[in-house]
């Protein structure tokens, strides 16, 4: 099992990156909350990692914090939810907002997640309860409240472009090519949009 890479950073295309490790380049599929705290190419960097092994690929998958792959390993037990659900879900929300979700049973803003349906953000919720319950208290998550970030901005806006039509790599893809720094999502759509007319 690789579980930590720390190397010098490549390439850096949504949703995948390269990471060079003493000369050999890692492929890593990461979600966009890791993308966006990633330093420049050619700049040193670490992720944590999980391997998953299949008979025709091995994918790494490639995460900036414990709380983001501990999530994973847990969704990705779901029935249901495979590995690219699971990423598409950490790039649309932070880590404490998924667990203040499950706690709160909130499936309205589940199913604002791109390919999160009604039945499997209630699915979510029931099966992920006990997985995040040593995570953090219902009444603490539930009276934090938490100013709007870069990364909320960008993974709301990821999940507009697909709402819209667009398949999740692409619009990753058109995201990060723009400049998002303090820009809403529907400022960064607008932009988007503008200039694909």
């Amino acid at each position: 099992m690789i579980s930590r890479l720390a190397g010098i950073l490549i390439e850096k295309r949504g949703p995948s990156v390269v990471i060079d490790c003493q000369g050999v380049g890692y492929e890593v599929e990461v979600p966009m909350t890791t993308m966006w705290s990633l330093p420049n190419v050619d700049e040193k960097v670490i992720l944590l990692t999980h391997l998953i092994i299949r008979d025709d690929a091995h994918l790494l998958f490639g995460f900036a914090t414990q709380d983001e792959r501990k999530l994973f390993r847990d969704l990705i037990k779901v029935s249901g939810i495979g590995a690219k659900v699971a990423l598409a879900i950490l790039s649309g929300i932070e880590t404490d907002e998924f667990v203040r979700c499950v706690h709160e049973n909130n499936t309205s803003r589940l199913t604002a997640l791109p390919g999160i349906g009604k039945k499997t953000a209630e699915r979510l919720i029931v099966e992920m309860r006990d997985r995040v319950a040593d995570w953090a208290p219902p009444e603490v998550t539930a009276s934090v409240t938490r100013a709007p970030t870069a990364a909320d901005a960008v993974g709301d806006a990821v999940s507009g472009l697909i709402a819209l039509g667009y398949k999740p790599p692409e619009a990753s893809r058109l995201v990060l090519e723009l400049e998002t720094a303090e820009k809403s999502s529907e400022e960064i759509i607008r932009e988007i949009l503008k200039s694909l007319a």
